[in-house]
């Protein structure tokens, strides 16, 4: 993701990795977005005439040389250039007066702008983190005032202040724009600087009234609560004998932490019943035929196969959530489909910009690659070995299957053990980060230093990373520590979080221009977050021997890939179909994904797993609340196979600090400078052929 840009508009959202999940009231489930009536852009026309006649006028003061930019400059201008902010006469007066032609004057102008645009958003992020505070961690019941504070957008308003004192303008006319094809074919040749100046002409292509980044705001801090606080109490659930299979206190986050529990059944001979219990409740909540009683609160028994609700062993009648799920993802639709209008065609939908301009790869191209991989040959082959090994034909949840993933031979049990007396607090886990580090090969120098930038928050939710996006500043893992403190799944999901934040820190603090930090979008982010929580049993001083550790991780990953590449395309397909039917009510909506995910799963999974008509890959709560994210999860599993080839016999902590110390390039240019060639479902595809040919599987 283009983290300047998007903090540029609305700082409130956070950037990277958030894993968070909920249902805070019945009112909040409610609320919907405000209804704007599209405003149409009140763009002056600044014709073609006007443009090439004040570019040859700076070509004719100061030289052909500054012909190219000249004309970018202005002609950007000229779109961004509304009625209000001046005359035909003072546009080509404005051009003419603050076109900066001396390199020299160009740098110190640049550098200026730099610092001051870290001023702005370091702070603005700090604000927002710290507004976000009563919503996002574990500080006690959250009030009506909190989500209203939550949900204020800081820096909505800074692009157009910028549009009205000129700033913005200066900038676009001395650091242009470049499109995604120019910086491909241009960029390889650049210099840092050269890079530096293209970021920051990144800036400013379009221009949003604020009310609309309020507005999406307001929206996403309300999914957000809504997801970080949909926890399952599964110790209420029943089966059909009126038994109780999970312990009284375990609290389970969806979609997360009951996707995980699933996961960790593969280690428990007796744990079929258990993952066919949570997989009815994932049905229920896409549904939205589960009871909203059961939702964060343990008061009340509840079967999830017969969808029936107890009290004191007596059934009584419940009212289902009210497609709370899906007025929340109609809602950040809305927000976002609203600011539309004010984006050039290329970029005239959130589809095209999410993927274009944030993932700067295009959506078409994101599909084609995932419908290739999870169409190929090997997926029936390593379905096969997954049907061998579990010694039943698969069911639907095997999807998340993790029996491939090398580990010790332990029961979560003393794994949990292990990890509550290690870690009772967040404060015991954010001291221990210097520790972890040297165990990755960092220096001792390298360790105190990441570590000194990064502080643990417990969360409310599963957690999220948050950069700093200042150097003055401090990252934060925000994680899940329960009263008796961090359970292995929880510490699992907390060194992934870490390796988030390790990447932050590197790529702003490492990096030559503050233009320039962050990584070519959060796939990158993701497959270091992979790189650290792959580690996970290593940094707690627990190895494993297995001789086929290699080919274990990637067979493990290649199902991983089919997994998320599925879910992946429902997310696309969504969301398309939402701007195929704007007007859609909550309950079309929850029809249509329903359909979607069940139309993706006959066509690339019934096959597969031996089962059809299945919506599960529906789940994810980033669909409701982190829009079109689920895509960056894929290329992280591709780029982090492809890391994690390249390091195999190399210095992992120096391979990452020189990863990601090189700046914000276009992905295919990041990953050539990283490993020596381009994004590639290839090397994973040869690499499980070779897996499945090892015997020992």
């Amino acid at each position: 993701m283009k983290k300047f840009i998007v903090l540029l508009i609305l700082i409130t959202l956070p950037l990277l990795l958030w894993q968070c999940g909920g249902s805070k009231s019945e009112d909040q489930s409610q609320m919907t977005v405000k209804k704007e009536t599209p405003e149409k852009p009140n763009f002056r026309a600044i014709t073609d005439t006007l443009v090439k006649k004040v570019t040859d006028a700076l070509v004719a003061k100061h030289g052909d040389a500054v012909r190219e930019r000249a004309q970018k400059g202005v002609s950007q201008i000229a779109k961004l250039w509304q009625s209000n902010d001046g005359t035909n006469a003072e546009f080509e007066a404005f051009c003419l007066k603050h076109f900066i032609a001396s390199e020299e004057e160009r740098e110190t102008v640049f550098k200026k702008i730099s610092r001051n645009f870290e001023i702005l958003l370091g702070h603005f992020n700090k604000i927002t983190l710290d507004l976000q505070e009563p919503l996002q961690l574990d500080v006690g019941e959250i009030h009506p005032i909190d989500q209203m504070f939550a949900g204020y957008s800081v820096s909505s308003h800074l692009a157009e202040d910028f549009y009205q004192n000129k700033i913005a303008f200066i900038t676009v006319l001395n650091f242009p724009f470049y499109s995604l094809e120019e910086k491909t074919k241009l960029g390889p040749n650049w210099s840092g600087k050269e890079w530096a100046y293209a970021r920051l002409g990144d800036a400013y292509i379009s221009r949003v009234p604020p009310k609309f980044w309020q507005n999406y705001s307001e929206a996403s801090t309300n999914s957000d609560l809504y997801i970080s606080e949909y926890n399952i109490y599964m110790g209420s659930l029943l089966n059909d004998k009126g038994e109780k299979l999970f312990p009284k206190d375990l609290i389970l986050l969806t979609h997360w932490n009951l996707r995980d529990e699933i996961r960790s059944g593969y280690k428990d001979t007796n744990a079929l019943e258990k993952q066919r219990m949570i997989y009815q409740v994932m049905n229920r909540i896409i549904t939205q035929e589960i009871p909203q009683k059961v939702i964060n609160s343990g008061d009340w028994d509840w079967n999830p196969i017969q969808n029936k609700v107890y009290k004191d062993g007596k059934e009584i009648k419940f009212e289902p959530e009210p497609d709370t799920r899906y007025q929340h993802l109609l809602n950040n639709f809305k927000a976002l489909k609203a600011v539309d209008p004010y984006y050039p065609p290329a970029l005239d939908t959130y589809i095209k910009r999410n993927f274009s301009s944030d993932m700067e790869i295009s959506q078409p191209e994101v599909e084609a690659l995932f419908i290739e991989f999870i169409s190929s040959p090997q997926v029936k082959k390593v379905a096969q070995l997954i049907r061998t090994r579990v010694g039943r034909e698969l069911e639907p949840f095997d999807i998340w299957y993790d029996g491939f993933k090398p580990g010790v031979s332990m029961p979560e049990e003393e794994l949990n053990r292990i990890t509550k007396s290690k870690y009772p607090t967040a404060k015991a886990l954010e001291k221990d980060f210097p520790n972890v580090l040297l165990k990755l090969g960092f220096s001792k120098e390298k360790a105190a230093f990441l570590s000194s930038k990064i502080v643990v928050d417990a969360a409310r939710g599963s957690g999220h990373a948050w950069g700093a996006d200042m150097r003055a500043e401090k990252a934060h893992l925000r994680t899940r520590v329960p009263a008796d403190g961090m359970n292995y799944k929880g510490y699992n999901i907390a060194v992934h979080e870490f390796g988030h934040n390790v990447e932050q820190t590197i790529s702003l603090h490492d990096v030559d221009y503050y233009m320039m930090n962050g990584v070519p979008n959060t796939s990158f982010t993701e497959a270091l977050a992979y790189i650290f929580q792959i580690r996970d049993l290593e940094l707690l001083g627990l190895k494993e021997t297995d001789p086929n550790k290699k080919h274990l991780f990637t067979l493990d990953t290649f199902w991983n890939v089919y997994e998320i590449m599925g879910v992946s395309l429902v997310d696309m397909g969504v969301w398309k179909w939402m701007y195929e039917n704007p007007d859609a009510t909550p309950g079309q909506l929850k029809e249509a994904v329903i359909q979607i995910a069940v139309d993706v799963w006959n066509k690339y999974f019934a096959e597969v797993m031996g089962v059809k008509d299945q919506s599960i890959l529906a789940i994810y709560s980033h669909m409701i609340s982190y829009p079109l994210y689920l895509s960056a999860y894929s290329y992280g599993y591709l780029i982090d196979f492809q890391m994690e080839e390249y390091i195999r016999d190399k210095d992992l902590a120096a391979e990452v600090e020189r990863m990601f110390s090189t700046g914000r390039l276009v992905p295919q240019l990041w990953m050539k400078n990283a490993v020596g060639e381009e994004i590639s479902i290839e090397p994973l595809l040869k690499a499980t052929d070779e897996a499945l040919a090892t015997p020992g599987q």
